[in-house]
């Protein structure tokens, strides 16, 4: 079974930091780049990766401070993130690839896409918001997180952050990945250069997701040009992992069709 298993990657050094990166599926195949979300890790996909496999190749990477990857000094940002992605992109020699990014990794890959970074010819977000708003709800939740609320609502994340890390400090990736959420400057959410993506763009939302509003998803696909809203019901925040086979079938189709 093709699926991440933080054993067969190797580091990339980047801007100060390592970045543990990984390829699963067939090397032949076009390429699947997957970006996890906030204090997760490529092993969040694979719900979804082995029926992915047979045909893509799947490379997985985990954002700087999460996984197997180090923090480095460099503030935690999301064009931070999206250089990243560049550098690793850069340094494997590849061409065109497609993004499937979750949350964190779906508003970098909007910032790649509005960008127009190079062979980037189609994208799935997944739970991702394209701005964040001063009066959004979510935002007074990202405020209030600490570490210890985190490691109590999802114990498996932190002890899975534990295992893995190099350099482990949990309570200096949370308050990284909090300045993250709450960025209102240049560096954070894409906002309103989502207008300038050409790419395909699949933006996926579970219908009971907490964090992103039916109204935010909407407001990104109508200012994408030809995006497609997949509202996926009966699920939450990270529809790949708790309703894998509603999604598959159009994911499957949007990345092939022509």
């Amino acid at each position: 079974m093709a699926v991440f298993n933080h054993q067969d990657g190797r580091h990339i050094e980047v801007d100060g930091a390592q970045l543990y990166m990984e390829q699963q599926g067939n090397p032949d195949g076009p390429v699947l780049v997957f970006l996890h979300g906030g204090v997760g890790d490529i092993e969040t996909f694979n719900a979804i990766t082995p029926h992915l496999a047979g045909q893509y190749r799947l490379i997985g990477i985990d954002t700087r401070g999460h996984g197997k990857s180090t923090l480095g000094t460099a503030p935690l940002s999301y064009a931070r993130i999206q250089r990243d992605v560049q550098a690793v992109l850069h340094s494997l020699g590849v061409p065109r690839f497609t993004l499937i990014g979750h949350s964190d990794g779906g508003i970098a890959a909007l910032r790649l896409a509005a960008a127009r970074a190079p062979g980037l010819d189609r994208f799935v977000t997944i739970g991702a918001h394209w701005a964040l708003p001063k009066d959004d709800p979510t935002r007074a939740l990202y405020q209030g997180i600490t570490a210890a609320d985190w490691r109590e609502m999802f114990p498996h994340s932190y002890n899975s952050y534990q295992a893995l890390n190099p350099a482990p400090d949990f309570e200096a990736l949370v308050a990284a990945v909090r300045d993250l959420w709450l960025d209102t400057g240049p560096d954070g959410y894409p906002a309103e250069s989502v207008r300038d993506i050409e790419a395909c763009l699949l933006a996926v939302r579970g219908d009971e997701d907490p964090l992103v509003s039916r109204s935010n998803a909407l407001e990104l696909v109508e200012r994408v040009p030809g995006a497609a809203l997949l509202n996926i019901p009966f699920t939450d925040h990270s529809p790949h992992e708790d309703r894998p086979q509603w999604l598959l079938a159009p994911l499957l189709h949007f990345l092939q069709v022509d």
